[in-house]
């Protein structure tokens, strides 16, 4: 297998934001600038309508007719400001291609199940996945701000398995009740859906138990719908005894604009330390350039390159998985071409493993 010279140049990221040159300070100038409720206008005016997304990026109706044959219990969500990062007419665009329904979706290929992580088994409680020594995920919502197709949640019953405010308060008896867990990680759906106001009451109690130490934040919400990183939520962040650590998730450098280095550089001055997880994905970023693209765009805004995982094997998702020996290429071609601390860890989840299984 041959892939691209690693004298490649990387795929070209957006431009910087005039506001940068004032780093954090200059985010937050531009946060104080911002209605506070934009980001919830800004999430109610997403576009759901497979027909809508077509029409306002020029592209042929057909890709609409086989997004709702495609879109099954999993409906199209995309916000406007991801929407404003595509390339109109471009039914191959890379960020259209997360979150368009195609027919490929409705394959299904032998292996590829509802809960390929085994989530179900992994509940200490409503809502709390603990399947790591150490530390446990908090479902703090099943809602998301886009439907990544990709997405290894999206058959996963969230009401079923009590993601709800009682199941929360159940879950946080559960962390308080178990003193090996020292870490809470936040997630969902994207718990940054919370408003500034219930994040912040969740996060004091989880401040309140002990025997926790560190709180992670994972969310899409800075690259997908940036004006959520609100001067309150940086607040509510700095305000945390310990940094918080958020990881953000972008797939592609074009995901990156000058918004959304706005709302990172606003994370920093939170005193937060920022990854970001990536997921390899076919006909996405399944290249050396578009990877070393992207590396470079999150580290000069300041975001170090943390995970990049191969796709988890939920039904409906198989046209995007990347075969393991390509992605080691991918990897070792990142290494040559970066210092350590910009090559992400190829990883893959592994039911009843202690840990996630590093490939590369």
């Amino acid at each position: 297998m041959t892939l691209e010279s690693t004298q490649s140049e990387p795929v070209s990221a957006p431009a910087a934001n005039p506001a940068g040159e004032g780093g954090q300070l200059g985010a937050m100038r531009q946060l104080e600038a911002m209605p506070r409720e934009r980001w919830q206008v800004e999430l109610a005016a997403a576009i759901r309508d497979p027909g809508e997304l077509c029409r306002l990026l020029g592209l042929d109706a057909s890709f609409a007719a086989e997004a709702r044959r495609a879109a099954g219990g999993f409906p199209l969500l995309v916000p406007r400001p991801f929407l404003d990062l595509m390339t109109r007419g471009d039914p191959d665009d890379p960020l259209l291609r997360q979150v368009l329904p195609r027919g490929a979706e409705l394959a299904s290929p032998p292996g590829w199940v509802a809960d390929p992580l085994e989530e179900a088994a992994a509940l200490a409680a409503p809502g709390l996945v603990k399947k790591y020594e150490g530390r446990a995920l908090l479902l703090a919502t099943g809602a998301c701000a886009v439907h990544c197709r990709y997405c290894f949640r999206r058959e996963f019953p969230y009401a079923e398995h009590g993601v709800s405010s009682a199941g929360t308060a159940a879950a946080l008896r559960a962390i308080a009740a178990d003193p090996s867990i020292r870490e809470v990680i936040l997630s969902g759906g994207d718990p940054l859906l919370l408003d500034d106001d219930r994040l912040a009451e969740l996060l004091e109690r989880i401040v309140a138990i002990p025997t926790v130490t560190r709180i992670r934040i994972h969310t899409r919400l800075p690259v997908v719908l940036p004006s959520r990183v609100t001067r309150r939520l940086v607040e509510i962040l700095a305000g945390l005894p310990w940094p918080a650590v958020v990881v953000i998730h972008a797939n592609h450098p074009a995901e990156l604009g000058p918004d959304q280095e706005t709302a990172v550089r606003a994370l920093a001055g939170a005193r937060a330390i920022l990854l970001n997880q990536a997921v390899l994905l076919a006909g996405v970023n399944d290249t050396l350039p578009v990877l070393l693209g992207l590396s470079e765009r999150l580290l000069a805004i300041g975001v170090l390159p943390y995970y990049l995982h191969l796709p988890d094997r939920v039904v409906g998702t198989a046209h995007f998985d990347v075969p393991e020996a390509k992605a080691v290429e991918l990897v070792d071609g990142l290494r040559h071409m970066l210092s350590g601390y910009g090559v992400p860890r190829l990883v893959r989840e592994v039911p009843g493993e202690a840990s996630k299984v590093t490939i590369a």
